[in-house]
């Protein structure tokens, strides 16, 4: 049995992860998803890596998922919390001592989505009820940690899986499997989705997840 701790994307909140919790713990695990402090214009990766650690208590064996910007705070986390495993989902893996400001001009970024709809850029196949729900708690990202450098040396040397969305429009399937491959030297695992695959695809998201946690 593991602690998943399930960190969300930006200008989101734990409940975009509460259908994978479900899930999770259906299959005899712990699940987390805390609310990062993105809100409060004074938080920088510190406080959000607080709030993550924080929420896991003293449990042992976590898991560290990071979603989408949220792949900033999954690392700090996961060695924070010495972690068994680390998992980007659709995930902006940083490199030392870059603001994710810079992230997107130093990875190539091009909008796959260039004049879609919210809706259809992340959440395309998503239950409409969900995907009004889903933009009903969206948060404003007012937090200080998007100019700031990434304060870790590298990443934490634990086993890390990288998962991508095939039918992502905001972070499209070639651009993640480059990035993958040049900052984490691996070949991504691949999931049919939108963005927002914890909403659309729970059960498929929880299944993989078990069982990268299952072949350590």
């Amino acid at each position: 049995m593991a602690m998943f701790l399930l960190i969300h994307g930006g200008g989101g909140s734990g409940w975009e992860w509460h259908l994978v919790a479900e899930q999770l713990r259906a299959r005899g695990h712990e699940a987390v998803a805390p609310d990062l402090p993105i809100e409060d214009p004074a938080s920088k990766f510190a406080d959000l890596a607080d709030a993550a650690v924080s929420a896991v208590g003293d449990a042992s064996d976590v898991v560290v998922v990071g979603h989408s910007y949220g792949g900033f705070t999954a690392p700090i986390a996961a060695r924070r919390l010495d972690a068994r495993l680390l998992v980007f989902v659709a995930g902006m893996v940083p490199a030392p001592g870059e603001a994710p400001a810079q992230w997107w001009g130093n990875v190539g970024y091009e909008n796959p989505g260039e004049g879609l709809s919210v809706t259809e850029q992340y959440l395309a196949d998503v239950p409409p009820e969900l995907a009004e729900e889903s933009l009903r708690r969206g948060r404003d990202q007012a937090s200080a940690e998007y100019n700031e450098p990434w304060p870790e040396p590298g990443l934490p040397d634990l086993p890390t899986r990288a998962l991508l969305c095939r039918d992502d429009r905001f972070f499209s399937p070639a651009l993640q499997r480059r990035l993958v491959r040049d900052r984490l030297g691996l070949e991504a695992d691949e999931i049919d989705g939108s963005h927002c695959v914890a909403l659309s695809r729970p059960a498929e998201l929880a299944e993989r997840l078990d069982r990268y946690f299952a072949t350590l």
